[in-house]
């Protein structure tokens, strides 16, 4: 996907020159930039939750991460909640 943007001529600059040192195009250095504050934020946000918070984070990308087409059925679940 292509997309255009407008930056002032200072940080265009700023960017080509960081291009430069890093061996990397304005682009690649641009997405670096973005990945790594999206990461910094997400740390900072995670680092502000309560433990239920972090709880309820942890069990979602469990969720996430589940095969959606591996079922298990009523039977099987109540045998579990049964003989615990």
């Amino acid at each position: 996907m292509r997309k255009n943007i407008d930056i002032d001529e200072s940080t265009l600059t700023k960017l080509k020159i960081l291009s430069a040192f890093e061996g990397m195009s304005v682009k690649s250095l641009m997405e670096k930039a973005v990945s790594f504050y999206v990461a910094y934020k997400e740390q900072e946000k995670f680092e502000n939750m309560t433990e239920e918070e972090k709880h309820d984070a942890g069990l979602l990308f469990l969720m996430q991460q589940s095969d959606k087409e591996d079922v298990v059925g009523l039977n099987e679940i109540l045998y579990i909640l049964d003989n615990k």
